[in-house]
């Protein structure tokens, strides 16, 4: 049973470098709790909710576009299971594309306190802070859920 466990970063001394390195950081552990789990069992409810390590990931690639991005028309319950044909590297390919993206919105923000570039959209902060608190929620849905499938542990 693999055991790895990275801790917390040290980021820069702004608000904007703490908080994008904390972001960061849980969205590297959000991923990583996907790479190598073996197929089928990464698709496999480990609780009676249904939720499953590939769709966690699924999901936090749509919060990220509909956060950052102003994705819309999203049927939320839907993201938390990915497709069928969908294979681990599709969704973290997704994942990541959903970051780099949402990284270059960030990149281009001066003022936490101003709204991010899309309609109806919340501050850079307030899009940060949730992000934090989604991403660090749904990470240590899939550390238990990694430890399901295959033992693996650790952040």
């Amino acid at each position: 049973m693999p055991h790895h466990d990275t801790p917390p970063p040290r980021t820069g001394n702004s608000e904007a470098q703490v908080l994008r390195g904390f972001l960061d950081y849980l969205r590297s552990r959000a991923a990583a709790k996907l790479d190598g789990a073996p197929e089928p069992q990464v698709r496999a409810a480990g609780v009676p909710s249904g939720t499953n390590l590939l769709g966690l990931v699924n999901h936090l690639a749509h919060v990220e576009r509909a956060t950052f991005l102003g994705e819309r028309g999203i049927h939320w319950p839907s993201t938390f299971r990915a497709a069928p044909t969908d294979t681990v590297a599709d969704v973290l390919a997704r994942y990541r594309d959903a970051v780099e993206r949402a990284n270059a919105v960030l990149d281009a923000v001066d003022d936490l306190g101003a709204p991010l570039p899309h309609p109806d959209a919340p501050t850079a902060r307030w899009a940060l802070v949730h992000l934090i608190e989604e991403t660090g929620r749904h990470a240590g849905h899939a550390d238990v859920l990694r430890e399901l499938v295959d033992g693996a542990t650790g952040r």
